[in-house]
Formats: structure tokens, C-alpha cells, sequence
């Protein structure tokens, strides 16, 4: 490993802090915490794709409250509007003019739980603030606070009432994850907590929002050989011409391909990336923005590409 300067080092050390500070909350979860992480400092966001009562609000708060950063929540049903997501503008008699009211978009760290219960247009609301962060209303664009990342979730099992999201919606995340059932070690040291002080409670923010920014542009100077960035060309190509896939990846993906494995390299203190870094990244960054045909199942035909594509 090349010798990093002071500045890499203690940033570094502010993110194993972070890490660190989501452990207490989100109990034997470490290789999903790291993921999340992966998605916030490679500028993206990430799609959590689990069953209820597994701790991805618990994670989403607890990563807003160790960033010292602001948190909305936007519990997502039929019913909701694109400007319930947006903010729209009210008539105010005093001023005898319209002001706008902003709305839950206008945060640091962005839940938007049941994101498929939505209908498509209140989830077309997101579009345009994933990618660009920024909102238009009624002409008017208005930035939203940096850094901007969401958390998105959708229960895998029950489709009843759902609206699945379509390719571009799947295709703004960078990653896209489940956390899983906890181990019996792990459950068990979850009931022993029980009447004590919830330990979101007393967590501490240990990092602040321009250190994020920072973070992720140190994350941009990580080195990736050309013979790497060939590895993730060939890899997404391979989706787009596989008989068992409808619809590849797009350039989008490789992007954010690129992106993540330079942000697992920092986050594992190395300042290049590996294709280990690939192979552990790509489930995770390609298999959501796949369409596969006859059944068969994303993540298993990346696993396949992973096997056929030559590795340098």
C-alpha cells in the first residue's frame, strides 16, 4: 500500500468512527453498515430491499444522527403526493404572496420508507433530486442541503398494493442491499438491551457534514488502473449481450461501479482499488439494474459474469 499523507490518515480515522458509532446501534451488521457507507461517500444512494423489523429505519437515523445531519422520513402510501415529497407553495394573505413550504427531500439523510407503495408519478418526484439534488416547483430550482442521500426500502415478500419501481428509478441507486435476519448471538445481545436507554439515544455525532463532502472527495482520488476500469467495462458489457438478461446495465452503472470501489478501497484504507473490490461490489451495484428473462435471478447471473469475464 502507497504511504498515505497525515490528512488521509486521520480521515481514515474518522471513518472507522462512524462505523464505529452505527455498530452500537445496527447490532452484527458490519459488512451492511460498510455497503451503506460505500453508497454515502461514492456520492450515490442506497436501496434496501428487506423485511420489516430489521433496523434499516434504526440505521438511517442512527448514520443522520453520526453525521450531525438533518432527517426526514417519508413513509410512502398510494395516497401521497409528488408535493408531499417536494414541498409546494402556500398563499400566505399576510404577505399577500406565495411562499414555499420546502418539503422532506430538504434534508442530509433522506428515509423513504416503502418506497414502492408509492405511485409512479410521486416517485418520479425523486428523479430529479437523486441526480442532480436539486428541486424544481413551479419553475423554480432550488438546491437541496449537502450532502443529500437516501435511504430507500421495500419489503421483498409482500406485493399487494405496490407500484414496482421502474428501470430509472432502480437505476439512481448506486447500491442496493438487504441487511437480513440478526445471528442467535446477535438477537440475544439485542433482548439483553432491553429497559435500558435505546442506544440511539446517546449517540454522538462524529463527524460533520463538510467532513462528508470531504470524504467523498478523497474518495475520487483513489487510483484505478486502466486495466481495472477495462474489468468493469467488460463486466457491464457482458450484462447487455447475455441471453438471460433483457436489459443490462447502463453506462450509469458503470459509473457507479467505479465510484463504489473507489470508495471500498478508501474505506479499507488502501488509496487504489483491487478486482477483489469489483467482484465484492458488483452484486451490489448491478444486479438491481438488471431486467433478467425466463425467471432466473440477477444476482446469480452476475455471479456467472463474475466467473466468465477475465479478471486482470
Amino acid at each position: 500500500m502507497q504511504v498515505w499523507e497525515e490528512g488521509a490518515i486521520a480521515m481514515r480515522e474518522t471513518v472507522e468512527q462512524v462505523m464505529h458509532n452505527l455498530s452500537k446501534t445496527v447490532v452484527g451488521k458490519t459488512d451492511a453498515i460498510q455497503l451503506v457507507l460505500v453508497a454515502l461517500f461514492s456520492g450515490g444512494h442506497a436501496l434496501l430491499e428487506d423485511v420489516p423489523g430489521v433496523g434499516k429505519t434504526l440505521l438511517a437515523k442512527s448514520l443522520a444522527r453520526s453525521i450531525d445531519g438533518i432527517f426526514q422520513r417519508i413513509q410512502c402510501t398510494p395516497d401521497l403526493l409528488p408535493s408531499d415529497v417536494t414541498g409546494t407553495n402556500i398563499w400566505n394573505p399576510r404577505s399577500g404572496t406565495f411562499e414555499f413550504m420546502p418539503g422532506p427531500v430538504f434534508s442530509n439523510v433522506l428515509l423513504t420508507d416503502e418506497i414502492n407503495r408509492a405511485t409512479p408519478r410521486t416517485q418520479a418526484a425523486l428523479l430529479e433530486v437523486m441526480e442532480e439534488q436539486q428541486v424544481t416547483t413551479d419553475g423554480v430550482t432550488r438546491p437541496v442541503p449537502k450532502p443529500f442521500f437516501v435511504i430507500a426500502t421495500q419489503n421483498p415478500v409482500e406485493y399487494q398494493g405496490t407500484f414496482p419501481l421502474p428501470e430509472a428509478q432502480m437505476d439512481r441507486f448506486a447500491l442496493a442491499l438487504s441487511l437480513g435476519y440478526p445471528t442467535a448471538a446477535d438477537e440475544l445481545q439485542m433482548l439483553q438491551g432491553l429497559g435500558h436507554r435505546t442506544p440511539i439515544d446517546d449517540l454522538q455525532p462524529c463527524i460533520s457534514l463538510d467532513q462528508v463532502q470531504q470524504l467523498r472527495q478523497r474518495c475520487t482520488q483513489v487510483k484505478v488502473e486502466t486495466h481495472l476500469q477495462q474489468y468493469i467495462l467488460d463486466l457491464v458489457r457482458a450484462t447487455r449481450q447475455d441471453e438471460e438478461i433483457i436489459l443490462g446495465a447502463s453506462p450509469r452503472g458503470s459509473v457507479a461501479l467505479h465510484r463504489a470501489i473507489q470508495a471500498l478501497a478508501f474505506l479499507e484504507g488502501r488509496d487504489y482499488a483491487i478486482p477483489d473490490d469489483v467482484k465484492f461490489l458488483a452484486p451490489y451495484v448491478l444486479a438491481h439494474r438488471l431486467i433478467p428473462s425466463g425467471g432466473h435471478k440477477a444476482k446469480v447471473i452476475i455471479e456467472r459474469l463474475l466467473w466468465s469475464v477475465p479478471i486482470p
